[in-house]
């Protein structure tokens, strides 16, 4: 692949590409390389989800939405699904399912976040990133999908989550 790197950081590794269109055009298009990302529903046997209460800078400030984090190295998406769902909310689960993907923004960017529903969960205790500033909230899946509809949750990945933990659970056994 023919890359100009401009910026890597952290999170993101930013690089003018060359790319040639399916009719043979070729343009140079800034892309943003990720290295994908879990978002964790936590739903509990009385129909509750654990969401958290997260500061996020480039967002305006606190946002409401699922435990989720990017992958460390080359880590496989329930893995760290498993190890986010620890870290934020201090919760195992005893049954992890994937239950999509999604493609945050595909105009600049590649990274992909795998969505997992969590149940049968353990309380074990909450160890946050020093560089992360949030609370978890638990209340009824019913109660964050209103919150969805009423323009309170704006997170994409939350909404997309919530939105198919709900369909799931429409599902007949």
């Amino acid at each position: 692949m023919d890359r100009l790197p401009l910026f890597k950081g952290h999170v993101v590794d930013l690089g003018v590409e060359k790319v040639t269109f399916p009719d043979g055009r070729s343009f140079e298009l800034e892309v943003v390389r990720h290295p994908g990302a879990a978002a964790i529903v936590p739903l509990h046997e009385d129909g509750t989800v654990t969401l958290i209460h997260q500061y996020r800078h480039a967002g305006g400030g606190m946002m409401i939405e699922v435990p989720a984090g990017k992958l460390d190295g080359g880590e496989v998406p329930d893995l760290g699904a498993r190890r986010e769902l620890r870290e934020e909310v201090g919760l195992e689960a005893g049954s992890l399912k994937r239950i999509g993907v999604i493609h945050t923004t595909p105009g600049f960017c590649d990274e992909r976040i795998f969505l997992f529903l969590a149940t049968d969960l353990t309380d074990v205790g909450a160890s946050p990133e020093e560089t992360e500033y949030l609370r978890p909230w638990r209340m009824p899946l019913t109660e964050a999908m209103q919150m969805v509809v009423d323009g309170d949750i704006t997170d994409a990945k939350t909404i997309c989550a919530l939105t198919l933990v709900e369909k799931h659970l429409e599902k007949p056994s």
